[in-house]
């Protein structure tokens, strides 16, 4: 089995902030606009991501298409998962934003108590990926946890956090290139990847009057998804092409 996930790039961050923008706007879209309410959204959403799970488990190598359909479908689910917490159990976030920082690191210690290593550089087995997707989805659970008590619970609201998570990440950016440990500052850089996104996300949809630059949730989801695919588009002719190029003689 070859690396089952892809090289961390410009490409990569944008496709991820993306996706969580979508998760974000897109579990709105469902569960206000079209009417199945956060329980059936959040079922309906699980259901699916189950399913495309089980196809990228089955790949032998990393397929940008499959593995960043299930990082969509992920966000949401993780996006729904605290929401039904916050809406419907009423739990408060500061609660929640605790509870899934310790799933989180209790994943990271059982991954590295069992593999001896966290680096994503290095899922080449079905066990590997499989604690892969469980922090990821917990990165998700846990930035919009974060993210909400950031712009609601302290009233940082959706104009400062975008600035606030982006100058974060760019802080881990600039620790990471002074030599900071790089697995340390990756999953950093990807838990505060979902407040950004979110912050993005209700920046763009949310109307005027809110502070918001209007564009609605179906509009805004639909931007970032065609950027998405047609990134992952170019990225899957990109990986062809190499494939291309050293399958034929003398390359």
């Amino acid at each position: 089995m070859l690396n089952k996930v892809p090289e961390v790039t410009l490409v990569f961050w944008l496709i991820k902030i993306m996706s969580t923008t979508v998760g974000e706007t897109g579990a709105d879209y469902l569960a206000v606009h079209v009417g199945l309410g956060t329980s059936v959204t959040g079922l309906l959403m699980a259901g699916l991501l189950a399913a495309v799970l089980v196809i990228q488990l089955r790949m032998d190598r990393y397929v940008p298409w499959i593995y960043w359909l299930t990082v969509v479908l992920v966000s949401i689910v993780g996006t729904q998962i605290t929401d039904a917490l916050t809406d419907k159990l009423e739990i408060s976030l500061y609660v929640s934003t605790a509870a899934f920082s310790i799933a989180l690191a209790a994943t990271f210690a059982i991954w590295f108590a069992v593999e001896r290593t966290l680096s994503i550089h290095s899922i080449v087995t079905t066990r590997r990926e499989l604690f892969y997707w469980a922090a990821i989805l917990f990165t998700f659970a846990l930035g919009t946890a974060a993210g909400d008590l950031a712009t609601e619970a302290l009233g940082l609201g959706f104009n400062v956090g975008v600035v606030a998570f982006a100058a974060l990440i760019a802080t881990i950016a600039a620790a990471y290139a002074l030599g900071a440990n790089a697995v340390l500052m990756f999953w950093l850089a990807y838990i505060l990847t979902r407040p950004l996104g979110a912050s993005l996300g209700d920046l763009l949809s949310q109307s005027r009057e809110y502070g918001g630059i209007g564009l609605g949730t179906i509009y805004t989801s639909l931007a970032f998804l065609t950027v998405i695919v047609a990134l992952v588009a170019w990225l899957s002719f990109e990986g062809d092409t190499d494939r291309t190029r050293k399958a034929s003689p003398g390359a």
